[in-house]
């Protein structure tokens, strides 16, 4: 018997938990330290606005809401690799990464108290809206990359999916179809080890999930996704290959889900409190603020000015969000149509007339 093929998985990090450099091949990123402040501070805002959205929740000012607590270096890594005319697929936590393309706060707290005026972004056009279904944006994002190839435009589709969303037959049929055409496709896996309360040992037998993008003929890395460094630096590279004609790629950004899955969500009931503690110890803000006070880049007094000047943008867009008006229950039928079907128009004039019955 001949082997048929060997594949393996190369891992990727640059700063350990504590932030020091465990590699000596510093990328560009990495020397570029005015430009790691400013990630760095899309990481506080990030964490600051993640914070304040689960207390408007909690108060009853927001439905149910989505947590990004530690994946902050992941999203914005990605985010900031990307150019304006690339194409962002994401699923529904991905706030820095939209946050970095132009999205505003306000928009994001519209969309989880229960408006579609927050999918109207103020980012690209072009990007798609948050995708509660999961892995069905990766088929979307598919769909974008085989237009830019079409068109022989120099233009690449990212999407991002969780573990549990890398087992969906989404994930799967996108991945292969973008081998199979050798589309500019970035499909980011962000591996918080939880899909709700299924760890990811119940629903996957394969060692890495980066691995899954071997079948498909694609390039795959795993990567440290708590390392702002290594996960810029996996970007970087995928969307030059990816633009370039050379394919698309797979990215297992391994981190960890510090919060709940959503606001509707208790994971003390199902995780550990020491894996919890752990993962504490791994977080990518403390990381990345270690590594930045080792370069003499930042400083007690201004993380604490820039958490004010955080807490007094958010607050700003937190105002602008409770005082926008919100649309009458008819609206639900002006955001799944370009024409209604006869029978939500008949159900549309229904409510209208009930709604004016009503007032």
């Amino acid at each position: 018997m001949t082997t048929a093929a060997t594949f393996e998985i190369e891992y990727l990090q640059y700063l350990d938990a504590d932030g020091k450099l465990v590699r000596n091949d510093l990328p560009a990123i990495a020397r570029d330290v005015r430009q790691l402040v400013d990630l760095y501070k899309l990481m506080l805002f990030t964490r600051t606005f993640d914070a304040k959205a689960v207390a408007l929740q909690r108060t009853g000012k927001l439905g149910t809401y989505a947590s990004c607590l530690g994946h902050e270096a992941a999203h914005v890594a990605i985010g900031s690799a990307m150019q304006e005319d690339d194409v962002f697929a994401p699923m529904y936590r991905e706030y820095g990464a939209q946050f970095y393309r132009g999205v505003k706060p306000r928009e994001v707290l519209l969309y989880w108290g229960g408006d579609e005026r927050g999918n109207d972004f103020s980012g690209p056009a072009h990007d798609f809206a948050w995708c509660v279904p999961i892995a069905t944006q990766c088929l979307h994002a598919a769909g974008a990359a085989l237009a830019f190839k079409t068109r022989k435009e120099p233009r690449v589709a990212v999407a991002v999916v969780g573990d549990g969303g890398s087992s969906k037959g989404d994930f799967y049929g996108a991945i292969n179809v973008a081998g199979a055409m050798t589309l500019p496709l970035v499909a980011v896996i962000v591996n918080n080890q939880w899909a709700i309360s299924v760890p990811r040992s119940a629903q996957t037998g394969a060692k890495t999930l980066a691995q899954k993008g071997i079948a498909a003929g694609l390039e795959c890395l795993q990567v440290d996704g708590n390392d702002l460094i290594a996960m810029r630096t996996a970007m970087d590279y995928a969307i030059k290959r990816a633009r370039h004609g050379h394919g698309g790629m797979v990215i297992e950004a391994v981190t960890y889900r510090l919060s709940d899955h959503t606001t509707a969500d208790d994971a003390r009931r199902y995780r550990p409190d020491d894996e919890v503690k752990a993962a504490w110890e791994r977080e990518p803000v403390r990381r990345m603020k270690a590594y930045l006070a080792s370069l003499n880049a930042w400083t007690d007094e201004e993380e604490d000015a820039w958490k004010a000047e955080c807490a007094k943008r958010i607050d700003a867009e937190v105002n602008a969000y409770l005082e926008t008006k919100s649309q009458p229950v008819t609206a639900m039928f002006d955001y799944t149509y370009a024409d209604v079907p006869a029978d939500l128009a008949a159900q549309r004039a229904e409510a209208i007339a009930a709604d004016k019955a009503a007032h």
